[in-house]
C-alpha cells in the first residue's frame, strides 16, 4: 500500500509570511518519510470541515508548481478541482505545465464541485448539479483528447474548442493519471469506470461501506468493458496523532488494503509540526509497504 498526505490547511503560527518555508519543509519531510504523494485542495476559500472561509487558501496548482520545485521523487495532485473552476483546455494545459515542471508527477484530480460559496464569492459560475455533471463528463473527454495528440475541434454542449493542441506534451506515459473524487454510484462511479485511471473515497465512511462502493465501480467497470484492476483505488481520511497511535493507523491500513485499496492519503493536524510525519515513516509506511 502506498501512502499519501494532504494539506488542506495554510494556518500555521506566523502565517502569511511563514506558509513558504512551512510548506516546504512539510512537503520535504513526507518526501524523506516515504510519502508517496502530495495533495493540495482546490479551494480559493477555506471549506466549512476544515476551519472558517477566511483562513489562508493558496491557489491549488501554484502550490503544486511551488512544491515540484522543492521535491524531487513525490507525486503531485488536487483532491480535487472542481470542473466549474477552469475551462477543460485551460485545465490540460495547466496539469500538463505541473507533469513537465515536475519530471513526470502529476495527476489530474477532478470532480462535479460543490462549494457554492466561493463560487458566489468570486463571480464563478455555479450551475445545478446534473449541469455540473454533464460539464464534467465533457471536460473528461477533453483532457484525454487534448492528451491523444491530436490536435482536432471537441463540439460539445457545454464546450467548444477549435483545436485540442497541447505542446509540449505531458512527460508521464501515456499521460497525467487522471483521478476523479467522489462515492456517487450513479454518476461519479460510472465516470471513473469510463474516464479515469483511479478514484478517491472517504476513508471516514468505513471498509464494509468502501467494500459496496468497489462493488458498484466493479459493475459500471464491466458494463463499460473495462477493467476494474486498471483504476488505481484511493482513500483519503484523517490521521489525528497522537488521539490515535499509529497502530490503529497501521490497522485501518490493512482494512482498507483488504478490500483493494492501493493509495490511503491522509491530512494531519499541526502538519507543519512535521512529528505525524516523521511517525509515519518509521512506523507506518514500512508496516503497510507489503500490503
Amino acid at each position: 500500500m502506498r501512502i499519501g498526505l494532504q494539506i488542506p490547511s495554510f494556518t500555521w503560527s506566523g502565517s502569511p509570511a511563514s506558509i513558504r518555508t512551512k510548506l516546504a519543509d512539510v512537503a520535504r519531510t513526507a518526501e524523506d518519510a516515504g510519502f508517496h504523494s502530495v495533495w493540495v485542495m482546490d479551494h480559493f476559500f477555506q471549506i466549512p470541515i476544515v476551519g472558517p472561509a477566511e483562513q489562508e487558501m493558496l491557489e491549488g496548482y501554484a502550490a503544486l508548481s511551488y512544491l515540484a520545485a522543492v521535491t524531487e521523487r513525490v507525486k503531485l495532485g488536487t483532491l480535487v478541482t472542481g470542473v466549474t473552476y477552469r475551462h477543460p483546455g485551460v485545465l490540460a494545459k495547466t496539469v500538463t505545465t505541473l507533469d513537465v515542471l515536475s519530471g513526470g508527477r502529476a495527476y489530474l484530480g477532478i470532480g462535479a464541485a460543490w462549494f457554492d460559496r466561493e463560487h458566489h464569492g468570486l463571480g464563478v459560475p455555479f450551475p445545478p448539479l446534473g449541469e455540473r455533471f454533464e460539464r464534467l463528463e465533457e471536460a473528461l473527454r477533453i483532457v484525454k483528447q487534448f492528451w491523444s495528440g491530436e490536435a482536432r475541434p471537441f463540439a460539445g454542449k457545454h464546450y467548444q474548442l477549435a483545436e485540442t493542441l497541447g505542446s509540449p506534451p505531458p512527460v508521464a506515459r501515456p499521460h497525467p493519471p487522471i483521478l476523479i473524487g467522489g462515492m456517487g454510484e450513479k454518476k461519479t462511479l460510472r465516470l471513473v469506470a469510463r474516464y479515469a485511471d483511479a478514484c478517491n473515497l472517504f476513508a471516514y465512511a468505513g471498509a464494509p461501506a468502501l467494500a459496496e462502493k468497489l462493488d458498484v465501480l466493479r459493475r459500471h467497470c464491466d458494463a463499460e468493458g473495462r477493467r476494474y484492476d486498471a483504476i488505481e483505488k484511493t482513500t483519503l481520511g484523517t490521521a489525528n496523532l497522537p488521539k490515535q497511535s499509529t497502530a490503529e493507523i497501521v490497522e485501518q491500513c490493512r482494512a482498507l488494503a483488504a478490500i483493494g485499496i492501493q493509495h490511503a492519503i491522509f491530512n494531519f493536524p499541526r502538519v507543519d509540526e512535521l512529528t505525524g510525519l516523521r511517525a509515519f515513516g518509521k512506523e507506518v509506511i514500512p508496516a503497510v509497504a507489503g500490503l
